[in-house]
């Protein structure tokens, strides 16, 4: 049995959920639970967000929205990542609503339809910005007349038309207004093509809580339903009301003497500058402990912090812990909600200059997720 812990507090993610639909006003929440509901556990997250009053789910890849429907979990759900080699019929056949980049992607969605037997729901994107998914205006005429058409075949039911913000954790930044003005300028093809969508959307977590303006029908909050703020400039989560929901722990696996200039780890990056202890913690790069922590990051034992101490290895890292009683079994807290002084996720981003969702999706498949709260 492992010593190493990611425990997911669900009441933390239900009243996530709770405080953003609040602040969603009258649009329905879509809580994305995709990468394995940002490392915390899809299945278990989804059945959280739900509870705490999300209607929809999202998810990028066919398969995660397969892993939902087979954990019986029947709300209506979006998967918008799919290729080519992806099986379309066994997504359209579970009653999950497909994303729209482009016309040929439409086609699968009607070749879907044949073999389900039923119309596909689908959800056309539109690239109002941000230069990744969607279709681009030039090309939007064309995609949306073939959905009317194949709406019109019963091949497709057109459910949502929706799009991504590319500086949505910048809430004042021109780009937003010039994105929500082509959205709108993209909703009005879809009007004159006939077509008329139960839900359009564009807010992130970011925009749905500082941007009212694009809250639309939808909102689709991803990290903040984690308890994560979704960047600096939108506030951090205590001020927005979120519990950040994982606390990473593990124990100490050994503690030993070592003299004044003894090297640590690989490279010995960091030597001792007194006689010292060495704590060892049973967690590494393998686990989603990044490497770039090395001589920065800080963990704490008790409710004393320590800073990793020469390099992050494989499936281990070295703590200094000077003349300190820690012993062998201590536990060891990597990062949590900061509520008893031990660091953040978005402390451990801050320091290597990443965003902590990066922090909480890499925790690796070695780490059993412990799940606390009601269920």
């Amino acid at each position: 049995m492992s010593v190493s812990a990611a425990r997911i507090d669900l009441d933390a993610i239900r009243g996530n959920v709770e405080a953003l639909k609040v602040r969603a006003g009258d649009a329905a929440v879509m809580a994305v639970v995709k990468a394995d509901g940002y490392g915390h556990g899809i299945v278990q997250s989804a059945n959280a967000a739900l509870e705490g009053g999300a209607t929809w789910l999202g998810v990028a890849m066919a398969d995660e929205a397969l892993a939902l429907r087979q954990a019986g979990i029947d709300a209506p759900t979006l998967a918008w990542l799919l290729g080519p080699a992806d099986d379309w019929a066994a997504v359209a056949s579970a009653g999950v609503d497909v994303g729209i980049n482009a016309t040929w992607a439409l086609e699968k969605a009607v070749d879907a339809a044949a073999i389900s037997g039923r119309a596909t729901r689908v959800h056309l994107k539109v690239d109002t910005g941000l230069g990744r998914g969607g279709a681009q205006p030039a090309e939007w005429t064309e995609l949306v007349a073939a959905a009317a058409k194949a709406e019109a075949d019963a091949t497709v039911e057109v459910v949502g038309i929706w799009s991504h913000l590319a500086y949505a954790d910048e809430p004042r930044h021109p780009t937003i207004e010039a994105q929500r003005r082509a959205f709108n300028d993209a909703l009005e093809v879809v009007e004159h093509a006939g077509i008329q969508p139960t839900v359009r959307h564009l807010a992130n977590s970011a925009a749905t809580l500082r941007l009212p303006e694009t809250h639309y029908d939808l909102v689709r909050p991803g990290v903040a339903i984690y308890g994560l703020s979704p960047g600096p400039e939108v506030g951090e989560a205590a001020e927005l009301g979120l519990t950040p929901a994982m606390t990473l722990t593990t124990q100490v696996a050994l503690v030993k003497r070592v003299p004044a200039g003894h090297g640590v780890s690989y490279g010995h990056q960091y030597t001792t500058a007194r006689e010292t202890s060495l704590a060892l913690v049973p967690l590494g790069y393998a686990d989603g402990i990044p490497r770039h922590l090395t001589n920065l990051g800080e963990v704490a034992i008790g409710r004393r912090r320590y800073r990793v101490a020469g390099r992050v290895c494989m499936d281990q890292f070295v703590l200094d812990v000077g003349e300190d009683p820690v012993s062998a079994g201590d536990e060891v807290v990597l990062f949590g909600p900061g509520t008893s002084g031990e660091p953040t996720a978005e402390e451990w981003a801050a320091a290597i200059g990443t965003i902590n969702y990066e922090i909480v999706t890499r925790v690796g498949a070695r780490v059993p997720r412990v799940y606390q709260g009601t269920s």
